[in-house]
């Protein structure tokens, strides 16, 4: 009965520790790394735009560039 009854408190313990490692420490972790993955979306998000409006941009140029040249011909 007293080697049930450690064993029993023993794992009261250790759920206990765990529980309080999840709340306490675990639970704020993911707020803040979910914090940070919205801000690499959205960095993210400008940074293709960016770079897809430079393409078009550029496609623009080369296209002027091609009738330019297909005029002089």
């Amino acid at each position: 009965m007293l080697i049930t009854r450690g064993f029993s408190l023993t794992n009261f313990v250790i759920a206990s520790s765990a529980l309080c490692f999840q709340v306490f420490v675990l639970y704020p972790w993911h707020h803040k790394l979910e914090d940070d993955f919205k801000e690499l979306r959205t960095e993210h998000l400008r940074l293709l735009k960016e770079n897809e409006e430079s393409r078009v941009s550029e496609l623009k140029s080369i296209r002027e560039h091609l009738r330019e040249a297909y005029r002089k011909v």
